[in-house]
């Protein structure tokens, strides 16, 4: 099975191409291109939990995708199993969770990039749990990863961090009504209750919520991932937490993370008034607020050049 790509317009001078990959019998992912040079760096972007890929670009040409195209990188930002525009779109009979984006879909999609870019090294972006699944990822890698950087926003493990905003999001909303609403409907349809851009499965939900409340961060086949992270040298790290984002991807437990993978050497940044930003950003408006390409964005663009590979 070979993936299929349908070219699309040209915004400022940078190509863009949707490329459909076959991942089984039944289901196909959506790989989405920002071109600003064939010959630039690639950069492979994952998203996190009820989201999809359009948290890195908009219809109009806006956000981090474009915004690094436009510097000359060659982007492409994934949608993983049943969102944005992969098919099918997550139903009562989808039974994958977060194990099998691991297992299959990023293997997928980053197959799919070095066929198209000659296995040339690259950047990793993740999102909130689209950081935790690249990590995931890596630790479980055979070969080594021609990787030059990972830049993580308000990407954490752990939520521990108490207050009223993070029980009503993760113990009420997470828990009790998407369990509810997942064994009602068979998914958690949080387009219905207006809490995410994209639809989750029981598992992927049960999984992650499993993971954000337990110290223990194990795979379903008994895989110690804080153990196996904490042993490997990972690449450059950059992770970025917003002054406003109060529970997802809080600083603290931004900060926990680092040390749960033990990588000391790991930059975190926070993108706040006090540190000198024109914006405390929160969870989703780091990536889409319209002045983060004159603020932080500038930051990450000079963070990357200095790991390349000429």
């Amino acid at each position: 099975m070979g993936s299929e790509v349908l070219r699309e317009k040209k915004i400022d001078a940078i190509a863009e191409e949707s490329i459909f990959i076959p991942l089984n019998e039944t289901d196909t992912l959506h790989l989405k291109r920002f071109c600003g040079d064939p010959q630039g760096t690639p950069v492979f972007m994952l998203h996190g939990s009820v989201e999809n890929g359009r948290i890195f670009y908009s219809s109009s040409g806006k956000g981090l995708a474009p915004f690094l195209a436009q510097h000359g990188f060659d982007v492409f930002v994934a949608d993983i199993r049943g969102r944005g525009l992969s098919i099918p779109t997550v139903n009562r009979h989808s039974d994958y969770g977060v194990a099998e984006c691991v297992r299959e879909e990023i293997p997928a999609f980053l197959r799919e990039i070095r066929r198209i870019r000659n296995n040339a090294p690259m950047h990793w972006i993740g999102h909130s749990w689209g950081g935790i699944l690249l990590l995931c990822y890596y630790a479980r890698s055979v070969a080594p990863e021609n990787i030059l950087s990972m830049i993580f926003f308000g990407s954490k493990r752990r939520i521990t961090i108490g207050g009223f905003k993070r029980f009503l999001v993760i113990d009420v909303f997470y828990n009790y009504i998407f369990s509810f609403i997942a064994w009602l409907k068979g998914y958690v349809d949080v387009k219905l209750l207006r809490v995410g851009s994209d639809n989750e499965t029981k598992k992927s939900r049960r999984q992650t919520y499993e993971w954000v409340t337990n110290k223990k961060w194990f795979d379903e086949d008994g895989f110690d991932y804080a153990t196996a992270l904490s042993k490997i040298e990972l690449p450059a790290l950059l992770f970025i937490a917003g002054g406003n984002d109060k529970v997802l991807g809080n600083y603290q437990d931004m900060k926990l993370l680092i040390e749960e993978i033990n990588q000391p050497q790991a930059e975190l940044y926070l993108a706040s008034v006090a540190h000198g930003n024109l914006h405390d950003y929160d969870h989703v408006n780091m990536l889409t607020h319209a002045d983060a390409p004159r603020d932080h964005f500038q930051y990450v663009l000079e963070w990357m050049k200095k790991y390349f590979q000429p």
